[in-house]
C-alpha cells in the first residue's frame, strides 16, 4: 500500500471538507442555530473519518465504470483473515460517533443500519472502477459499527453526562445533517478533492500509481 499516496488523497479531500464545514456551521449560526462548541469539534473529527474511510476505499480518483462483484459471502473472509480485521475496525469508528452526536442513533439497531447503508452506498460507488463490490465488505463493516457501538455504550458510563450534551445534537437537525456530511464526503471526494490532488500531488505521482491502487 503506498501510504504516500494515500496521504495525498486525504488532504486534497480533508482541506475542502474542512472549508465547507465552517460554512456550513456559519450558515447556521447566522439563521440562528448556533451549536455547542463540542458538537462542532466532534462533527470536525467524523467528517474527517469519513474522508478517511472514502480514501481507504479507493473513492478518490476518477471513476470508469467496471464492476467487479463479489456474491458469495463468508469464503474471502476466511481466505482473507486480515482484510476482514481491517473492514471491522474500519467502521468501528462510525458506530461510537453516531450516538456520540446524536442521541436519535443511540440505538445498535440504527447504528447496524446505517452501518449497512453507508458501507452499501461505498460497495454500489465501487463499481465504478474503485475496487471490487463485496457482499463480505458489508457484514464486516455492518459489524464494525455494532462493535463501536458497544465501545461508546461501555465508555458512555465513566463519561460525564454533561459532556455528551455537549456533543449532542436532536431532533432533525440529526437526520439532515448526518445525511449532508455523508454527500458532502463524497461529492468533495469526487470533484474537488481530484482538483486539489493534481494541482498539490500530482507531479510526483508515477505513471503505474493509479493502476496499482485499483488493484
Amino acid at each position: 500500500m503506498d501510504w504516500g499516496f494515500i496521504t495525498h488523497h486525504l488532504l486534497s479531500g480533508s482541506i475542502p471538507m474542512a472549508a465547507a464545514l465552517v460554512l456550513y456551521f456559519l450558515f447556521l449560526r447566522r439563521i440562528g442555530k448556533k451549536q455547542t462548541a463540542g458538537h462542532i469539534a466532534a462533527s470536525f473529527v467524523f467528517c474527517f473519518y469519513l474522508i478517511s474511510v472514502l480514501t481507504a476505499t479507493g473513492i478518490c480518483i476518477r471513476p470508469s465504470f467496471s464492476p467487479r462483484i463479489v456474491y458469495i459471502p463468508f469464503t474471502d473472509m476466511i481466505r482473507g483473515p486480515v482484510d476482514t480485521v481491517l473492514n471491522i475496525l474500519l467502521f468501528i469508528p462510525f458506530g461510537f460517533f453516531l450516538p456520540l452526536l446524536y442521541k436519535e442513533y443511540d440505538s445498535i439497531g440504527r447504528v447496524a443500519l446505517l452501518g449497512f447503508l453507508l458501507s452499501l452506498s461505498i460497495e454500489i460507488i465501487q463499481m465504478f472502477g474503485f475496487g471490487t463490490t463485496d457482499i463480505n465488505d458489508l457484514i464486516t463493516n455492518t459489524i464494525g459499527s455494532c462493535v463501536g457501538y458497544s465501545i461508546f455504550k461501555s465508555l458512555i458510563t465513566v463519561i460525564p453526562v454533561s459532556w455528551i450534551k455537549q456533543i449532542r445534537a436532536k431532533g432533525m437537525q440529526c437526520c439532515l445533517e448526518l445525511l449532508l456530511f455523508w454527500i458532502c464526503s463524497i461529492t468533495i471526494m469526487l470533484t474537488v478533492q481530484l482538483f486539489l490532488y493534481h494541482v498539490l500531488f500530482a507531479a510526483g505521482m508515477n505513471h503505474g500509481e493509479m493502476h496499482m491502487w485499483q488493484q
